[in-house]
């Protein structure tokens, strides 16, 4: 490999590293929605797996069995930094064209 072509694969690692911050800027403002129950317990959370939103219906609130609504809030909690995961690898794979680079999601 010659030296224009050691440069020019140095530029398009600086431009990717641009690429890949901007687009982990833009990730905290990604929001993914699940929910458990029929909706009863809905969580929002961004695309850095940080949980943005609780809402739980008054009517899932037992107080005679509270492991129920526990159950509910551990599912869609699960079930939205899943999600976020997801739609963050699917951002950074636009980025990185599909390569696969360690430490990145």
């Amino acid at each position: 490999m010659g030296f224009g072509n050691m440069q020019k694969m140095m530029k398009q690692v600086q431009k990717m590293q641009k690429e890949m911050a901007r687009v982990q800027e833009e990730l905290a403002e990604i929001t993914v929605e699940a929910s458990a129950g029929g909706g009863a317990v809905k969580i929002v959370a961004n695309c850095h797996q940080e949980l943005q939103e609780v809402h739980i219906d008054p009517a899932a609130v037992d107080p005679d069995d509270p492991t129920l609504l526990e159950d509910l809030v551990l599912t869609a909690v699960n079930d939205a930094l899943k999600k976020s995961r997801q739609r963050a690898a699917e951002e950074m794979e636009k980025v990185t064209g599909g390569l696969k680079l360690p430490g990145l999601f």
